[in-house]
């Protein structure tokens, strides 16, 4: 566990994150020494307070990676907000001592974790979606289960993951508004094949990042999120960062 840290912060440095970690340094919202891991995405401090870490999801090696990483050190809370959620955890990118790379970012450059697109500054998400590529393309951790992403014309493969949240790759085959929802369809059968909703409140966080949702058609995309569904398995999409054009290397919602 000593020699765990430093190894991952070099190959963060050594592979160009040096500058990526400075978009994540927001203020600091406390400090404290991580006594447990409560959960795959929360750490139990020695004073009792727990934290539930920001911008990522769990994969199946989430919770051992921190408790190799986290036990015992002594760790900073940013961000933007230090507001508590309904169970009293406080939601915060955590940094290792005076480390410049988050935790996150070393869990997801391992395949440890998956970015959950839930970070709004777009430089701090397009740091995150950089630290998780890197992993992808060098299939480490998470990413060397060949089903690691679904394939979205199987969408049988999709349903039997509902209530997970899944990475899936397919072409958006058309965009169709029915009432207040809109649909991207990756099926031709509408009622059985993947979709991804995206509800009318939402279309304002889409356009203000410049993404008109009709020109998605036709295009190969990355999504991420929770599956729901009962005929068809569906994601509802309510960030622009959970929808990545393949080949973009970076979310639509995160422009230069």
């Amino acid at each position: 566990m000593t020699q765990r840290l430093p190894l991952i912060v070099a190959f963060l440095l050594a592979a160009g994150h040096a500058a990526s970690a400075t978009p994540c340094w927001f203020e600091a919202q406390g400090e404290g020494r991580v006594a447990a891991i409560a959960d795959a995405r929360s750490v139990r401090l020695d004073d009792g307070r727990e934290v539930r870490l920001t911008g990522i999801e769990a994969t199946a090696t989430t919770r051992q990676a921190l408790t190799s990483l986290l036990v015992g050190r002594d760790i900073v809370l940013r961000s933007n907000d230090d507001t508590p959620d309904r169970y009293g955890r406080q939601s915060a990118l955590l940094f290792i001592g005076e480390s410049e790379i988050s935790v996150q970012a070393m869990l997801l450059v391992q395949g440890d974790a998956l970015v959950s697109a839930e970070v709004a500054d777009k430089d701090c998400a397009a740091s995150l979606m950089a630290s998780e590529a890197d992993a992808r393309r060098q299939k480490k951790g998470n990413w060397a289960d060949p089903s690691a992403i679904k394939n979205a014309e199987s969408p049988d493969d999709i349903l039997a993951g509902i209530g997970r949240f899944m990475v899936v790759e397919g072409k958006v085959l058309s965009v169709r508004q029915a009432g207040a929802m809109t649909y991207l369809n990756f099926g031709r059968n509408w009622t059985r094949g993947f979709a991804v909703t995206i509800s009318k409140r939402a279309l304002p966080t889409f356009e203000s990042a410049g993404v008109t949702l009709k020109s998605l058609e036709n295009r190969r995309v990355r999504v991420r999120g929770w599956v729901e569904g009962t005929a068809g398995p569906r994601i509802d999409a309510r960030l622009p960062g959970q929808v990545e054009l393949l080949g973009a290397n970076e979310p639509i919602g995160v422009r230069p």
